[in-house]
């Protein structure tokens, strides 16, 4: 029997932690109240966009990711406006002894996903204490964004 020590590896461990979330900007306007309480008109129309940023920030491996949502919800022939969302909903990351090449999904994949159901969570609260029902938005697939985003990428570059 010999003593040996594990071997030891010659990279240190990968680090993908959040470190904290917050609400760097929000907005909610309900300009037709209380007259979109008390008509009822057609199906809402939705129109959401989604925006998504990331930048180092100070501080050994620190990112911050932000999700930028407007969505705006309309009504009727002359689409009134029933509320307007705007959000940027943030969050500080520590990505550490991550190969340089996978650091771009990492923050524009995974850290988005764990930060979107809470961004949707928001969102819903906010129409509902602006009177209306909850605004559920469906869930987001960041890795085919990313995918369609470096095809599009790819084809610009030809």
């Amino acid at each position: 029997m010999t003593d040996s020590k594990p071997e030891q590896p010659n990279a240190e461990a990968p680090i993908f932690r959040l470190q904290k979330m917050y609400v760097k900007d929000l907005s909610f306007e309900n300009p037709n109240a209380p007259k979109v309480f008390t008509v009822k008109q057609s199906e809402p129309k939705v129109e959401v966009n989604l925006g998504l940023k990331s930048a180092p920030i100070e501080g050994d491996g620190l990112y911050e990711v932000t999700i930028s949502i407007t969505a705006k919800v309309t009504q009727g022939e002359e689409a009134n406006t029933l509320f307007l969302i705007e959000i940027e909903h943030c969050a500080v990351f520590t990505i550490k002894n991550i190969p340089e090449q996978h650091i771009p999904v990492v923050l524009a994949v995974d850290c988005p996903t764990m930060m979107f159901p809470y961004t949707r969570q928001i969102i819903s609260q906010l129409t509902v204490d602006g009177g209306f029902v909850p605004f559920l938005m469906e869930p987001v697939n960041f890795l085919a964004l990313y995918q369609s985003q470096q095809r599009q990428a790819g084809q610009g570059q030809q």
